[in-house]
């Protein structure tokens, strides 16, 4: 069930009202079956899985609730991550796994025959894989108590607004909210429709248009050359933002409505001075949970400079993994390990956001512009179909460069130039809400405004969406992972 579908329209109203309609403590439980109905509505038979997931972390959770010491909590804790990622790995990397195994066998003159599986890829099962993981491991080191009423552990874990592509939510946060006194307010229902109208404008107006563009460089790009690679990537760059950013503000918009709060998972990442500030800005609840689940425990930057590059590089090289099973995500998350690496090493005083953004000179805006660009080049990787056709469009981006006026106006007439020319306005206004992010939340702002004008605001905000959106009913990129 789509977010941008006649069916989720629907499906979100009734829940709604069911939820507000009933006793406090009955919500749970529509949040429970209103979450598995959502689920079941992609592949029924999958709900197996997360169902399996859940109960083996929660009887997890209970054992080391109920362990007496510390070398048993760790067993049990050894034991559900095993589990757990067993089911991770068989449907999402054993083909991955098997296919690299056979290439490296073969370098060795060994045949061995594939295993063919055909399995398709549960929808949402990297996110609330590492949820319930995080839990266990939050229940282990005392930070959160293990939660006896599984039905209302298994509306945290299965929470529909984030469960297919998140946030990814902490125990700490979330569980609490999912049985606690709840009282409708029209502050928070008012502000998280605007969020889900935002999201919703950022996903059909801009991510959907510009997945044509995108996806014909990337599918035929032998067809393209020179400032038409750019292109592409320039808008991937803002598709995948977009999409997924836009898929975070529906979720945590959607979640207000219930009067629940999910974390923020971007702040204008695109507007970041340093890879670094760019990853406490971008996939938040993902970054946050590679750097206290995985780089903290490696030594973080605690250990010499030659093994926190270490701990860099591996935990980006995973965090690119956990995006998908192909070598293509590998070297992303590895480049953005190198990056910061590389930043570290050479700039390791660091600077508060807050400062930075508060100053605006023109060497804030060219370090925004380097990272920008940084960035824009390995997304490259993350959207090629291979390692081969990423190195093939980087290789061909600068045909043609020695003669600038002809190398742009081919690269845009290679594209449909009116719709390039349609995509301007609604990109300029995404950045001019970013960048006024920096330092107070524009839909509260507009909010504030004098009826008149915030109506105005309101009415051409919604005839501009309703004329440019797409309403093919693209999935969102991240349902992949």
């Amino acid at each position: 069930m789509l977010f941008n579908s006649m069916a989720f329209a629907i499906f979100l109203p009734i829940v709604f009202f069911t939820y507000w309609a009933l006793p406090q403590k009955y919500r749970y439980i529509v949040l429970f079956l209103a979450s598995y109905y959502f689920y079941m509505s992609w592949n029924a038979k999958y709900v197996v899985l997360i169902l399996f997931t859940t109960l083996v972390s929660y009887a997890g959770a209970l054992f080391i609730g109920e362990c007496k010491t510390v070398k048993g909590k760790r067993a049990v804790v050894a034991a559900v991550v095993f589990l757990c990622l067993s089911v991770l790995f068989f449907f999402k990397y054993f083909d991955f796994a098997q296919n690299t195994l056979i290439r490296i066998l073969q370098s060795f003159a060994i045949t061995l025959h594939p295993v063919t599986l055909a399995l398709m890829l549960p929808v949402g099962i990297s996110f609330y894989t590492f949820q319930t993981l995080s839990y266990v491991v939050d229940v282990y080191k005392g930070e959160v108590k293990p939660e006896y009423n599984f039905f209302r552990y298994a509306a945290f874990v299965s929470f529909f607004p984030q469960l297919v592509a998140g946030p990814i939510e902490r125990a700490a946060n979330l569980l609490p909210q999912i049985d606690c006194e709840h009282t409708f307010t029209y502050e928070k229902g008012s502000y998280g429709l605007k969020l889900m109208a935002w999201g919703f404008f950022k996903k059909l107006v801009i991510a959907d248009n510009l997945a044509v563009f995108v996806d014909a460089v990337f599918e035929q790009p032998a067809d393209y050359h020179g400032f038409a690679m750019v292109l592409g990537i320039l808008f991937f760059t803002f598709q995948i933002y977009c999409d997924f950013s836009g898929y975070s503000d529906i979720a945590v918009g959607t979640a207000k409505l219930f009067d629940i709060d999910l974390m923020t998972n971007f702040k204008s990442p695109y507007f970041s001075t340093s890879i670094r500030e760019f990853w406490h800005r971008w996939h938040i609840s993902l970054s946050t949970w590679f750097k206290d689940y995985v780089y903290i425990p490696l030594g973080g930057n605690r250990v010499s400079k030659a093994r926190n590059i270490f701990n860099l590089i591996v935990t980006f090289t995973l965090s690119g993994l956990w995006h998908g099973a192909a070598f293509t995500y590998v070297i992303w998350g590895g480049l953005h390990g190198v990056m910061q690496s590389m930043e570290n090493l050479l700039f390791p005083k660091k600077k508060p956001f807050k400062k930075e953004a508060a100053e605006h000179g023109i060497s804030w805006w060219i370090r925004v512009a380097v990272v920008f660009c940084l960035v824009a080049g390995a997304w490259c990787f993350f959207r090629a179909g291979s390692v081969t056709q990423a190195l093939y469009v980087f290789s061909h981006m600068a045909d043609g460069i020695l003669h600038p006026r002809s190398y742009i106006y081919a690269g845009v007439h290679a594209f449909d130039v009116a719709a390039i020319k349609q995509m301007i306005f609604p990109i300029c206004l995404l950045l001019w809400y970013d960048y006024a992010a920096l330092k107070k939340d524009p839909l509260i702002a507009i909010g504030k405004l004098p009826s008149p004008i915030r109506r105005a605001v309101y009415y051409g905000f919604l005839l501009l969406v309703l004329l440019l959106a797409s309403f093919n009913s693209q999935e969102f990129v991240y349902f992949q992972f």
